[in-house]
């Protein structure tokens, strides 16, 4: 690669030589203007304002233009004769997290390479240094005829420049933000994390201008004869349009899993209300016996057998309730005893109602034990 400037990197009293060489090229496509008649090409002529002259390149020297519009000449002498230590050095100030470094700031970028075998050693100590230490190195140095700020980083196994520009010349973003109060709902960010996670990462190699590879398959076909105008895309208008933006978030977010063959928000939806409809379909209530609930007998002899236990637990009852309301005094008529007497009677009335309900109920059981028990 051409170097485009030769100097020494100033690394405290290291003084290292080195070349620099573009790190980056430009691959666009460059048009020439042409005369739509005929064909011809359209070239600029430099003429002189003051005899209509045409100038050749020779002669051609920059001057600075003032206020009023006058000229004041500049040489290359007179820009070489200033006291600027960076003329033909880069020199280092500072080493800085590389964080710290806005990419705002960033400009062209270059390749340090070693100017001269002497240069190897101190070449490859300032890389590892800036290696181990995790820093960049902010820089001095003059190109063009004008100072610059530099940052200096490793690549690889070799030093990169990049320029940045200087701070007051990074414009403050005033009047760029959205005005007023936007709110973001924590449910737009969940859609928003879910559709980076989705598009995930790239490799950057992989990256291609299409619109470039383009423009050159259309160039090909007009040289061989071959060249068929494509049908023009319709574009929808961007501006003025109101649009959901949650729904947006999910058709993205949708469409990002089905280019990758991924179930899709949707569809794992529905799944997931299938799968359950199809478990509730599955499921067996279980129907639990209340305390009123009497078990049914097999054959009827469980049921009456208990029936019988209940019958006679009732008129052991009734009888215990008969002897007490018999024994109590005949003096005692106030309203208390008369009232506990007629409770009892109630009391006595309603178990008997219950025995002779108990023994219709095991009456079916044994249907001659009712007429023998009426005889005697």
């Amino acid at each position: 690669m051409r170097s485009i400037w030769n100097g020494a990197i100033s690394f405290g009293l290291v003084s290292i030589p080195i070349k620099l060489v573009n790190a980056t090229e430009s691959h666009s496509i460059s048009f020439r203007q042409i005369h739509l008649s005929d064909g011809g090409r359209i070239r600029y002529r430099k003429v002189c304002e003051l005899d209509g002259e045409e100038v050749a390149t020779a002669e051609i020297g920059k001057g600075y233009e003032e206020a009023d519009g006058s000229i004041i000449p500049i040489t290359d002498e007179d820009l070489a004769q200033l006291p600027i230590a960076t003329a033909k050095t880069i020199e280092i100030v500072s080493f800085v997290p590389a964080d710290e470094i806005d990419p705002l700031q960033m400009d062209a970028a270059y390749y340090l390479a070693a100017n001269g075998p002497t240069a190897a050693k101190p070449y490859a100590l300032l890389r590892e240094a800036l290696k181990r230490s995790r820093k960049v190195a902010i820089a001095k140095y003059a190109l063009r005829g004008r100072e610059r700020l530099g940052m200096l980083r490793v690549v690889d196994d070799v030093i990169a420049m990049h320029g940045l520009l200087w701070p007051d010349e990074i414009r403050v973003p005033e009047g760029v933000a959205p005005e007023g109060k936007v709110s973001v709902r924590d449910a737009e960010l969940d859609l928003a994390d879910a559709l980076m996670a989705t598009l995930g990462e790239v490799e950057m190699d992989s990256l291609t201008d299409e619109y470039r590879q383009a423009v050159e398959a259309m160039i090909s076909a007009k040289s061989e004869g071959a060249f068929e105008p494509a049908a023009e895309a319709e574009v929808e208008p961007a501006g003025g349009k109101v649009i959901d933006l949650m729904a947006a978030l999910e058709k993205s977010v949708n469409a990002a899993k089905a280019s990758r063959g991924e179930t899709t928000a949707g569809e794992a939806t529905a799944g997931a209300t299938a799968a359950g409809a199809a478990s509730e379909a599955e499921v067996t209530p279980i129907r639990r016996r209340t305390a009123a609930a009497a078990p049914k007998a097999v054959g009827g002899k469980k049921s009456t057998a208990s029936t019988k236990k209940t019958a006679g637990a009732a008129r052991k009852s009734a009888s215990a309730k008969s002897t007490a309301t018999k024994s109590v005094p005949a003096k005692s008529t106030a309203a208390k005893p008369t009232a506990t007497k007629s409770t009892a009677t109630k009391s006595t009335a309603k178990s008997t109602s219950k025995a002779a309900s108990a023994k219709k109920t095991a009456a079916p059981a044994k249907k001659a034990a009712p007429r023998k028990r009426a005889s005697a």
